[in-house]
């Protein structure tokens, strides 16, 4: 795609990443294809094509059309385009970065703006959601609706294990999983336990930036970044194998800290380096003997949901229906798997509408073999899809647990 985007983009690192991401744009649409709101609405300016030219358009002439805000609020930033495109099209970068420039040409009204601020001052301190979570949970029978199904069950963790191993890796608590889901990290930790694996959660780390950096705050969602990096630095630098993410929103978003602090001479080869270590627990569990682990499999027929994060971003697509197929799991047939659940990260609640057409597809593609539970490798959409499934939801790593 041959590009002339003004000068006053060009001299700025963004502008230079864009042009090259542009560059590598060839028109041919497979990525239409795979796109879940283009299935829905059927309209260009709602695929990936469509919000390249709109991006593209902004970059050449440095003018910023509500219209063109609007289709890039809808995209799920799923990423399903770029395992489709056959050149390499690094649609999410594009986006973020044709996202922050609207932002920043075109204010938003003083509702969405406190919305999106108050998102990003709720959402990634955990004591604040865990407390708002709380008082939700409490007052739910009141609560009408679909406001009312948001607020997740009360969840307890199990203890972790107090055996110390030679093998050490470290976790990341988070945000939304620790106050809404924490017996996921500590279910991960009595499986890596009985695998002669230590666990370990870094105190001071916290959200993994990306709520603050996908609703454009971008410098914001850095400083998150940096405070992760140096509350690892020391177990990094301690020889532990592997940063392990338990929720694949923050795995994708840590495994892009390389590439998003490249320019900053202080954290740029740590980051890079913390990057490099960080897996999801699919695949950390994929490259490992597992006999020592009996988990109970029998009476139940599985369903996997595998986020757009984990199969479009850290390119797991098939790590998780591996391990729990070697361990003997039944997994249910499922339809669509490469379609988003409509979570993506505040999507369900800035994009409500939308959000709820996918996640009845979704539910419909995953029920269809009648399982009995569902499973996912991601927070946010374990949250979401049990809103509406008819059976359990949970992470698949608390069924290696039993």
């Amino acid at each position: 795609m041959k590009t002339n985007i003004v000068q006053t983009f060009l001299n700025t690192p963004d502008g230079q990443e864009a042009e090259q991401i542009l560059r590598t744009c060839v028109h041919c649409g497979f990525c239409t294809a795979t796109c879940p709101t283009y299935q829905e609405l059927n309209d260009e300016r709602d695929g990936p094509r469509g919000r390249i030219y709109l991006i593209k358009q902004l970059l050449e002439t440095d003018e910023v059309t509500e219209k063109t805000r609007t289709h890039l609020d809808r995209c799920l930033t799923c990423r399903s385009c770029e395992t489709t495109c056959p050149s390499g099209v690094q649609y999410g970068r594009l986006v973020d970065i044709g996202r922050g420039i609207v932002e920043e040409k075109l204010p938003r009204s003083a509702p969405q703006k406190a919305v999106r601020w108050g998102l990003r001052q709720l959402l990634p301190y955990s004591k604040r959601f865990g407390a708002a979570i709380a008082v939700g949970q409490v007052f739910k029978p009141l609560i009408p609706g679909k406001l009312g199904a948001k607020i997740p069950p009360k969840r307890k963790a199990s203890p972790w294990p107090k055996q110390r191993h030679a093998r050490v890796m470290m976790a990341l608590a988070g945000c939304a999983q620790s106050s809404a889901a924490p017996n996921t990290n500590a279910a991960t930790a009595r499986v890596l336990d009985k695998l002669g694996i230590t666990l370990v959660e870094a105190p001071d780390a916290g959200c993994c930036g990306a709520v603050s950096y996908h609703l454009s705050a971008h410098d914001e969602g850095l400083d998150f970044m940096r405070r992760n990096i140096d509350a690892w630095w020391p177990a990094v630098e301690g020889g532990c194998e592997a940063i392990v993410m338990t929720a694949s929103g923050c795995g994708a978003m840590v495994q892009e800290y390389g590439h998003l602090l490249r320019n900053d001479p202080e954290y740029a080869e740590k980051a890079k380096r913390v990057s490099e270590l960080t897996k999801d627990i699919s695949e950390v569990l994929l490259n490992e003997d597992l006999s020592a682990l009996k988990p109970t499999t029998s009476g139940e027929k599985v369903a996997v949901h595998c986020p757009c994060t984990l199969q479009h971003a850290m390119k797991q697509g098939t790590a998780v229906e591996q391990v729990m197929s070697k361990l003997g799991f039944d997994l249910a047939v499922t339809k669509d798997k490469h379609l988003c659940c409509g979570s993506a990260g505040t999507y369900s609640i800035l994009q409500p509408e939308m959000s709820g057409r996918l996640l009845d597809n979704k539910v419909k593609a995953l029920t269809g073999d009648n399982p009995t539970q569902i499973v996912t490798s991601n927070i946010g959409c374990q949250l979401h899809i049990e809103t509406k499934a008819p059976v359990p939801v949970s992470h698949w790593i608390e069924l290696l647990d039993k």
